[in-house]
């Protein structure tokens, strides 16, 4: 739980310093439809952080297996899809495109096996 709570900090703080930059820095010198592209990938970037924040509070008890997989999806996924967004903003490689739904596929199992592990979540009695 406390190595997935790091790694969605540190992801959400890099969301946040991602935003930031092209808001500021990235604006005089990408187009809009790339600066958009860029934007995406800051704001996908810190919903998985979210995600795996929530994936590590599910860790315990019979969830915890489907719970890590998922967390290890969600930041397999937004290296990808975010990852992908990001390298596209800078060096318009379109062959770029073809990583980004990987990427997003990751982020849907995530989400399926979070979804998974919250079926095996006990009670608290």
């Amino acid at each position: 739980m406390k190595h997935w709570l790091v790694v969605a900090a540190l992801m959400g703080g890099l969301a946040v310093v991602m935003g930031a930059f092209a808001a500021h820095g990235l604006r005089p010198v990408l187009s809009e439809r790339m600066l958009s592209t860029f934007e995406t990938g800051a704001r996908y970037q810190m919903y998985h952080a979210l995600a795996i924040g929530l994936a590590a509070f599910a860790i315990r008890g019979r969830a915890a297996r489907l719970a890590n997989i998922a967390a290890a999806l969600f930041l397999t996924g937004t290296l990808l899809f975010s990852g992908s967004l990001y390298l596209l903003a800078f060096t318009g490689a379109t062959s770029l495109g073809m990583i980004t739904p990987v990427g997003g596929l990751s982020l849907i199992a995530g989400w399926a096996a979070l979804a998974l592990a919250a079926l095996k979540l006990e009670s608290p009695e």
